[in-house]
């Protein structure tokens, strides 16, 4: 039987807390509520969630700090709850570590489709159980798994495994290694780093980005603002960091100045 899904939720507002609550409880959550930062790092510690919904404004520590900590150990996704004039603070949270916001006051309906589709991408524990064995020297994935087609800037990537400029991306482990050293990315990160590996030299437009990472495969019509987009960049501006990888002459992440952003070519 499949285990109930975990949620925390760390908002110091009561009434906040009930409806986070109730919204997370009817999406078939075990929901554990913390109105205190320190008191939700301990939650989410002992819990292991899977999602996190998070208040920036908390009365002992502030919400930048809880991010922080939390990324020390967990992978959980953490939405960040904030008011439409903090953009620049949702800005930090994302750099801190944070996947996604939701604005005050937020609709459940919104809550529950972003919690939807984060859902529907996959924990590195889940994936790694499922991975099939492989021959000495083969990564995990590639065992048993067809070729990609030759004209994909990727270098003998097997399916689910890309290899490029030394990056090695395995999508059944949802592991990242660079230069044989492991790379720990958040799960959005991630995610879009696997999405720009997969169509290598072809663009994905920010607004794409966005649509991957809520799971909508085709477009939808579905409304995307320029803070939805401006959230592409800060997760991209992340995964370079993390990569050590330089805009001006980039090795992975290459932007296409207005339209978005593309693998950069093989050396």
């Amino acid at each position: 039987m499949e285990t109930q899904r975990v949620a925390v939720i760390i908002e110091d507002d009561k009434d906040i807390r009930d409806l986070l609550h109730a919204v997370l409880q009817q999406s078939g959550f075990e929901v554990h509520a913390s109105p205190t930062g320190a008191d939700g790092v301990e939650a989410v510690r002992r819990h292991n969630p899977a999602v996190v919904t998070l208040d920036l404004g908390l009365p002992d520590i502030d919400g930048f700090e809880v991010i922080r900590q939390l990324r020390l150990f967990s992978d959980a996704y953490i939405v960040m709850l904030t008011a439409r004039a903090e953009e620049l603070d949702t800005l930090m949270g994302l750099e801190a570590g944070a996947d996604d916001y939701i604005t005050k006051p937020f609709r459940p309906r919104e809550l529950r489709a972003r919690i939807s589709a984060m859902m529907r991408r996959p924990r590195k524990d889940d994936n790694a159980a499922a991975a099939p064995a492989a021959a000495p020297g083969v990564p995990a994935a590639a065992a048993g798994a067809p070729t990609r087609p030759a004209e994909t800037p990727i270098q003998d990537a097997a399916e689910g495994v890309f290899n490029h400029n030394g990056l090695l991306l395995d999508a059944e482990t949802r592991t990242t290694q660079l230069s044989g050293r492991d790379v720990e990315l958040t799960r959005t990160e991630f995610d879009l780093l696997h999405a720009l590996l997969e169509s290598g030299r072809r663009v994905r437009s920010k607004t794409d980005l966005v649509r991957r990472l809520r799971g909508e495969e085709y477009d939808t019509g579905s409304y995307i603002s320029d803070s939805d987009e401006r959230t592409i960049e800060v997760h991209v501006g992340n995964l370079r960091r993390k990569l050590g990888d330089d805009s001006r002459s980039p090795n992975w992440l290459e932007t296409v100045r207005g339209v978005g952003y593309r693998l950069a070519p093989a050396k």
